[in-house]
């Protein structure tokens, strides 16, 4: 595997995941060739700077809008991480077009662009939105999602597969609800709480990073990868930042669901469960393919009960000191 897989890139290489992720791919030496294809200069400089100007990372200005770049970057590359999206929900929802170029065609111009550079693995990286969508973020995601799968039985005999990951909101991310709070008590500002009821799944920058690397050695082609992580009421994670501030209720903003989920009753007919993750199957499939097993010996088992794997029923519910720990264990606050 470490001497077949060589180069790769990341799309939104310069956002959070992308910096997590080059760390760690940094530390495998077999990594040869590491590159951030982002449109944004200034950050790719920034990281540039960050990382010493590391010889095995190569910076590419690009859009995935963009096939014919997509192409150009994609040469002579092993392995694509895709991790850019337009992910802000009212930003989509206001901007609907500019949503689904870069959510939806920029999804097809990866799956053209990598069939085509024979790219040998191509894992893209979805939300817990895509889940029953209800706002236009989350239903770009879901299509994404499909396209991907699908794009296994048009690969012809170029090997090319593809997979996705899914999971929650990342903590401490940008974009999360945690630099919000942070900023909010530094200013010693009311909080601004959606609902009292409200909960979400979350995962850290770390976890999230080696789930997608232990699924790129475990993806078979077409299937999506959901790990089993923890969540937590809204309210709690406010209280476990600062058991003093006070709080504005706001209510819930449009395109927002009270609970998360990240697959319902309708896709329990697909749902391989293992241990530590669930795998939707994909509904169509040219392929026969064994998803019960991975590489690391991993045994799944097929769901007989109708079960939604939301953010309320969720057994890693986790309590106000519970998230306290884990802030302590991350070193977030």
């Amino acid at each position: 595997m470490k001497k077949e897989i060589s180069s790769c890139l990341i799309t939104g290489g310069t956002g959070s995941f992308g910096q997590a992720l080059t760390t760690k791919l940094l530390e495998d030496k077999s990594w040869k060739k590491i590159i951030i294809f982002s449109r944004d200069e200034l950050k790719q400089y920034e990281m540039r700077e960050k990382f010493n100007n590391n010889e095995r990372l190569r910076f590419f200005i690009g859009d995935i809008r963009d096939k014919q770049r997509l192409i150009y970057a994609f040469n002579n590359v092993n392995v694509v991480f895709h991790a850019a999206a337009l992910k802000q929900v009212p930003s989509s929802e206001y901007n609907p077009t500019e949503c689904i170029k870069t959510n939806i065609y920029g999804a097809e111009n990866i799956i053209d662009a990598a069939i085509n550079c024979h790219v040998k693995k191509i894992i893209a990286l979805s939300t817990d939105k895509a889940a029953a969508p209800i706002n236009l973020y989350g239903a770009s995601k879901l299509v994404s999602d499909k396209l991907f799968a699908a794009a296994n039985n048009i690969t012809g005999n170029n090997k090319t597969i593809f997979s996705i990951v899914r999971y929650g909101n990342v903590l401490n991310s940008r974009g999360s609800v945690l630099p919000l709070f942070k900023k909010y008590i530094k200013e010693k500002k009311a909080l601004p709480i959606t609902d009292l009821d409200m909960t979400r799944f979350f995962i850290t920058l770390t976890d999230g990073v080696n789930f997608v690397l232990k699924c790129l050695k475990r993806m078979k082609g077409g299937e999506i990868f959901i790990p089993k992580i923890p969540s937590f009421k809204i309210i709690d994670l406010a209280y476990a930042m600062n058991d003093k501030s006070k709080f504005n209720i706001i209510g819930v903003r449009p395109g927002e669901k009270i609970h998360e989920q990240l697959f319902t009753t309708s896709d329990n007919i697909n749902i391989i469960e293992f241990k530590d993750f669930f795998i939707i199957k994909p509904a169509f499939s040219i392929r026969r393919i064994n998803y019960h097993t991975t590489i690391f010996g991993e045994i799944g088992k097929k769901i007989n009960q109708k079960i939604e794997y939301n953010s309320n029923n969720n057994n890693q519910k986790l309590s106000i000191n519970e998230i306290k720990k884990k802030f302590k264990e991350i070193k977030i606050i």
